[in-house]
C-alpha cells in the first residue's frame, strides 16, 4: 500500500465516512423495538388516516419523510459519537406514552412515537447527523391529527371567515343571502359551513406540500419560510372561494352543492390553491431578481 493510500485512509477515518449499510442495522433494530409498545397507538393512527378526511395526507407523510432521509444519507458521517441525551428522549417518550394512555390523550401518545424516533436517531447517529435529519423528523408531526382543543379553536374562525366572504361575494353578484354565524340562507336552500368546509384540511395538506416543495425545488432558507407562511392566506382564500362557488352552484342546481359534485369541487379548488403556491414561488423569485439587478437610484 502506497503512502498516498494510507494518507487517504487516515483522512477518511478522521472525517468519518458516508452512511454505511452496517450503521443502519442498529437503527432498524431500535425501530422494531419501538413498534412493539407503540403498535396499538399506531393502529389507531392509521384508522384515523382512513376515516378522517382531514388526515388523508397522513399516508404520504412517513413515506415522504423516509425518502428525504434517504436522500440525505450522503451527508451523514460515521462513525458518530453517541449522544446519551437521545436515550433520555426515548425514556421520556415512554413516560409520555404511559401518561397519555392513562389519560386517554391520543395526541400525546402519538407524538411520543415521534419523540422516540428522534431520540433513537440522536442516540445512535450523534448530534451532527441528527441536525441533518431534522427536516424529515419534523415532517412526521404532520401525520398526527391536531388536539381537539386546538382544532376547534382554528376551525370555527375559519368557518366564520369563509361564510362572511361568501356572503359579501354572493350579494355583489346579485344573489340574496342572509348570514347567521356560519349558516347562509339562500333563496333555494340553507348552506351550513361545517367543520369539513372550514379549510383546515387544505391548510394542513398545503402546508405539508409547501415544506416538501421548498426542500426539492429551492435551496434558499428564507424562501422555504416564505412558502410556509404564504400557504396560510392561500388556503384560507381558496376555501372562501369554494364556499362562494358552492352558493352559486346551489342556486343553479341543488345537486351541484352536494355529493360527488361537491367533492370534485373541493379537489379542483385544492389544485387551484397548489397552483397559487407555485405562482407565489415564481413571483417571489422574480421580485428578488429585480431587486438584485435593479439599477441604483440616480
Amino acid at each position: 500500500m502506497s503512502a498516498a493510500d494510507q494518507s487517504d485512509q487516515q483522512t477518511a477515518a478522521l472525517n468519518g465516512r458516508a452512511f454505511p449499510l452496517a450503521s443502519a442495522a442498529p437503527l432498524l433494530w431500535f425501530g422494531l423495538l419501538l413498534l412493539i409498545p407503540f403498535l396499538p397507538t399506531l393502529t389507531l393512527l392509521v384508522q384515523d388516516w382512513i376515516n378522517n378526511e382531514d388526515m388523508g395526507h397522513g399516508f404520504f407523510v412517513p413515506a415522504v419523510a423516509g425518502y428525504i432521509a434517504w436522500l440525505k444519507r450522503g451527508e451523514l458521517r460515521f462513525p458518530a459519537p453517541t449522544n446519551y441525551w437521545g436515550l433520555t428522549l426515548v425514556v421520556w417518550s415512554f413516560l409520555q406514552l404511559g401518561a397519555a394512555t392513562l389519560g386517554a390523550e391520543l395526541y400525546l401518545a402519538r407524538t411520543a412515537f415521534i419523540f422516540a424516533i428522534a431520540g433513537a436517531v440522536l442516540f445512535l447517529c450523534g448530534t451532527s447527523n441528527f441536525k441533518k435529519l431534522l427536516l424529515p423528523l419534523t415532517l412526521l408531526f404532520f401525520m398526527v391529527p391536531m388536539p381537539a382543543i386546538i382544532y376547534n379553536n382554528i376551525t370555527f374562525p375559519l368557518q366564520l371567515f369563509a361564510s362572511r366572504v361568501a356572503e359579501v361575494t354572493l350579494s355583489l353578484i346579485g344573489i340574496p343571502v342572509l348570514r347567521e354565524g356560519n349558516v347562509l340562507e339562500l333563496p333555494s336552500q340553507r348552506l351550513s359551513v361545517v367543520e369539513a368546509c372550514s379549510g383546515i384540511r387544505s391548510l394542513l395538506s398545503l402546508t405539508f406540500l409547501a415544506i416538501v416543495y421548498g426542500f426539492f425545488f429551492d435551496s434558499r432558507p428564507w424562501m422555504k419560510w416564505a412558502l410556509f407562511v404564504v400557504t396560510i392566506p392561500i388556503a384560507v382564500a381558496a376555501n372562501a372561494l369554494r364556499v362562494t362557488i358552492t352558493g352559486i352552484l346551489s342556486e343553479i342546481d341543488k345537486d351541484l352543492a352536494s355529493g360527488v359534485f361537491h367533492s370534485m369541487e373541493g379537489w379542483i379548488i385544492f389544485l387551484l390553491a397548489l397552483a397559487m403556491l407555485l405562482a407565489a414561488h415564481k413571483l417571489l423569485s422574480l421580485a428578488l431578481a429585480r431587486t438584485r439587478f435593479a439599477p441604483p437610484p440616480v
